[in-house]
């Protein structure tokens, strides 16, 4: 995520955490890996500048608390500014109004339609049945694009692709939808400077009345997105931003701080291509995932939408472990399928993001059902006890896989890094706060 920011940012506090001294000299090698690490990121130089100096200020002037070390007291303190920087809390949907009206805007190519979709799909897992609305009858492909989704999702969809009218369509779909506990309208795509477009935004809202218009912005524009949001603002009542294309944007950090400024609450982001790669922002757990610090509530809710709690327990109980077999293994393949890529899903797990092997990292979804594949191949007593599988076994396999010998050593390869790589990570315990995830990421 966000390209190589959380990289730059989980080797910056893994070298911070490994000093032996913690002084003048140090800091300021640390907030200077931080300022190279967001400029990067597309970050505001000014905002970068005004973030350094007060983590700097903080390092040498805070007194750590009792049972906090000076090393410990500067990764709290590189937590909390960051968490500030974007926002410091996540911010609900709050659905009250029957029918709830949510009015989607944004440029055309932000990923309007596709994350109406994601939002849907969302609601759909908290237990309700949203209907849609297309007013977009400016993007010939809009209309289809919806229909698509919504026959994926099994929910209502309304539109005329040949109405030309967007206030039309979006009498028409209040009345249609009326008795519906929550109604998504899409919208025409637009650039800040059209007049036209922007005063149809305006006519639109005055007609649909939303309870929340969100205004989706692309990840990838970076500081550009303080302009857009504000363009927006002028002509509708944003409620809330969601940030997409954020799965490996160079960009996205300085989206993401850009948006934070403008005071409209980022609600959602967009982490992936999939329907399920979206999820509410929260500004805590999203910094420790940048830090290294890994996101386990995440991972857990994530699991539990899944995966029943009986296989989620013991599934999370053999990743923080290490005491896991390929039968374990697979039930892990089998929950991040659902759950989202490799990558991602690793880098919720404290401690263990800057540690994941070269062969995780290369990780696809074409690989994994491979992987899966040659598991089926197994019996129950190879998967569980894994060092039983020499040369003759390996064949064996191999012919019942249908593949060759060398990717069945390769998948015992992959399992024996990702075991080594795991072990001694530990049962995550009970309580939150930042002392917790200091002491997880510092193990």
């Amino acid at each position: 995520m966000l390209g190589n920011l959380g990289e730059n940012l989980t080797n910056t506090m893994k070298k911070l955490a490994g000093m032996a001294v913690i002084d003048k000299k140090t800091i300021k090698e640390v907030v200077k890996d931080i300022q190279r690490a967001l400029i990067q990121s597309d970050v505001n130089i000014q905002l970068v500048l005004k973030l350094s100096k007060t983590i700097e200020d903080r390092a040498l002037n805070e007194k750590p608390p009792k049972g906090i070390t000076p090393r410990e007291h500067v990764i709290t303190i590189v937590y909390e500014e960051m968490v500030n920087l974007l926002g410091e809390k996540s911010h609900e949907l709050n659905i009250d109004d029957k029918p709830f009206k949510i009015m989607f805007l944004g440029l055309q190519g932000s990923g309007k339609t596709t994350t109406i979709g994601k939002l849907a799909r969302f609601l759909q897992k908290k237990g309700y049945s949203p209907a849609i609305v297309s007013t977009d009858t400016w993007r010939p492909a809009a209309y289809e694009q919806l229909r698509q989704l919504t026959e994926e999702l099994n929910i209502s969809l309304y539109g005329d692709p040949n109405n030309k009218d967007a206030l039309d369509l979006a009498e028409k779909g209040l009345k249609k939808f009326k008795n519906q506990k929550i109604i998504i309208f899409d919208t025409a795509g637009r650039h800040k400077d059209e007049a036209d477009l922007l005063e149809e935004m305006e006519n639109l809202s005055s007609i649909i009345d939303p309870n929340e218009a969100i205004l989706v912005i692309d990840g990838t524009i970076g500081q550009q997105a303080h302009d857009q949001a504000n363009a927006f603002a002028k002509t509708t009542d944003i409620g809330s931003i969601i940030v997409t294309k954020l799965d490996g944007s160079a960009k996205g950090g300085g989206a993401l701080s850009a948006v934070a400024e403008v005071g409209a609450p980022i609600k959602f982001i967009g982490t992936g291509e999939r329907l399920d790669d979206f999820e509410v922002f929260d500004p805590e757990r999203f910094i420790s995932r940048l830090l290294g610090m890994g996101d386990i509530k995440t991972l857990i809710e994530k699991a539990e939408e899944v995966i029943d709690e009986d296989v989620a327990a013991e599934t999370m109980n053999a990743m923080l472990s290490g005491k896991f077999t390929i039968k374990d293994m697979k039930n892990q393949f089998d929950m991040m399928g659902k759950m989202g890529p490799v990558q991602q899903v690793m880098n919720m797990v404290p401690g263990i993001g800057a540690k994941i092997p070269k062969e995780a990292r290369k990780m696809t979804e074409g690989k994994i059902d491979k992987y899966k594949i040659i598991m089926s191949s197994m019996s129950i007593y190879e998967m569980e006890n894994p060092k039983v599988i020499k040369k003759s076994r390996i064949t064996r396999i191999a012919r019942g896989a249908g593949v060759r010998n060398e990717e069945v050593k390769e998948l015992l390869k992959y399992f024996n890094s990702t075991k080594k790589a795991m072990k001694g990570i530990g049962k995550r315990g009970g309580g939150g706060g930042i002392n917790r995830l200091v002491s997880q990421f510092m193990k």
